[in-house]
């Protein structure tokens, strides 16, 4: 798998934002087909800092229904895949510059 489909963006919350300053973790979306092994390669080429720990979570789809003027309609939303990286001590990733 290459590197640039392993991450696909950065997971931007409030929680998430707290750990990114409390506990220097930050959360990814990742590809499906991603490993560990490849999620800490991919953030340690493309953000140039030492990864500690990586934890994956597989999110499950989601059924969603709304009302309108037309009737009930549904769907699901995907499932994905979000890689939660703790960096080593003293690194940070700068994910607000543009």
């Amino acid at each position: 798998m290459k590197l640039a489909d392993v991450l696909v963006r950065p997971v931007i919350t409030e929680k998430v934002n707290s750990q990114m300053e409390k506990e220097s973790r930050y959360t990814f979306v990742v590809g499906k087909a991603a490993n560990k092994l490849e999620i800490k390669k991919a953030v340690e080429e493309f953000y140039g800092v030492k990864v500690a720990d990586v934890n994956t979570v597989v999110v499950p789809a989601k059924s969603k229904t709304r009302y309108t003027k037309a009737g009930f309609l549904s769907g699901r939303k995907p499932s994905y895949k979000k890689a939660i990286v703790t960096l080593a001590e003293g690194d940070s990733i700068d994910l607000f510059s543009i």
